[in-house]
């Protein structure tokens, strides 16, 4: 059995990384939606979305600083007071690899620490459209080589299994604050549900997901929001999903608990939240209301990690 330290730092590792990937998607998504009022003649509020996807609305207003593009891709993506800017994700993410050297392939470890080394030359690059683009571009690339030279390398034990834990309890969370802010925050007040910024809304939803292409393969239909919902919340085959991140949770679970020989309660809370999301349909969902689902969604979500740091000692 590996230490319970070397798995506390595997689990937050892939949080790290792949909280940097969804803030990354959240503030390109944020920068294709800018665009729409020139399109729609709507005005929208995109980078407070951003900040309320990313968690991080209440500590940026706390700062005094005007919510524009500037303002907050600073203090989402270079900001080292907020402890969930991409900076700060991929800096924790190289000091718990560094305290896990040998847990890691090399590949993986080469990663995470280039990543590390080539972030000042962004945060130098200034603030034209086409820096934000490449920076945020290399932000991707970077997630991408941590999880595919994990998932290509990494030997199936419980190295792997707590890694991809972090990894998947930190994607559910993403894809659900991003669900929850497209109707609480992303559209204003006044627009009209169903009308032309609605959609190109959506469109940018799920570009950020990279699901927009998926959603035409698997509805063949004109974007509808009952629909997105029931793709990012139910589809078991759609791999950002909540199902999807609950059937890889519920599995990686269930492999520890054979290595120690016992089960426990992140087990069991881990399946009954897999069987709700398996047995519940998208009028649920709606007829429940999508915020009141989501924001239970969270809680749940939240208490597991809690549960499984509880069972496991994580620190």
């Amino acid at each position: 059995m590996i230490l319970a330290s070397t798995a506390n730092d595997l689990f937050w590792m892939a949080r790290y990384v792949e909280r940097a990937e969804s803030i990354a998607r959240t503030l390109a998504a944020a920068g294709r939606i800018s665009a729409i009022p020139q399109v729609t003649g709507e005005e929208t509020n995109e980078w407070s979305s951003a900040l309320a996807a990313a968690a991080q609305l209440n500590a940026f207003v706390e700062t005094g600083k005007e919510p524009n593009e500037i303002e907050v891709f600073n203090y989402l993506a270079f900001d080292e007071s907020n402890p969930s800017s991409i900076k700060s994700c991929l800096t924790q993410a190289r000091h718990n690899a560094r305290s896990v050297r040998p847990a890691l392939t090399t590949e993986t470890w080469e990663a995470i620490n280039t990543a590390y080394l080539d972030f000042k030359k962004y945060e130098k690059a200034g603030h034209s459209l086409r820096a934000h683009q490449e920076f945020l571009r290399w932000v991707l690339d970077v997630s991408l080589r941590v999880s595919g030279t994990a998932f290509r390398n990494m030997l199936r034990d419980e190295r792997y299994w707590f890694s991809r834990l972090g990894f998947y309890i930190e994607r559910a969370d993403n894809t659900a604050r991003i669900m929850d802010v497209k109707y609480h925050v992303l559209l204003p007040e006044h627009s009209e549900v169903g009308g032309s910024l609605d959609y190109y809304q959506w469109s940018s939803i799920l570009r950020s997901v990279s699901a927009l292409t998926a959603y035409h393969w698997v509805y063949r239909q004109s974007l509808k929001p009952w629909l997105i919902a029931d793709l990012l919340i139910l589809r078991e085959e759609m791999p950002r999903s909540l199902a999807s991140c609950y059937q890889n949770i519920a599995m990686f679970l269930d492999e520890i608990a054979r290595a120690y020989g016992k089960q426990g309660p992140a087990q069991r809370a881990a399946r009954t939240t897999h069987s709700r999301l398996r047995n519940t349909r998208t009028e649920d969902v709606f007829h429940k209301g999508l915020h009141e689902f989501l924001t239970e969604f969270l809680a749940d979500n939240n208490k597991l990690g809690a549960v499984i740091a509880e069972q496991y000692n994580l620190a």
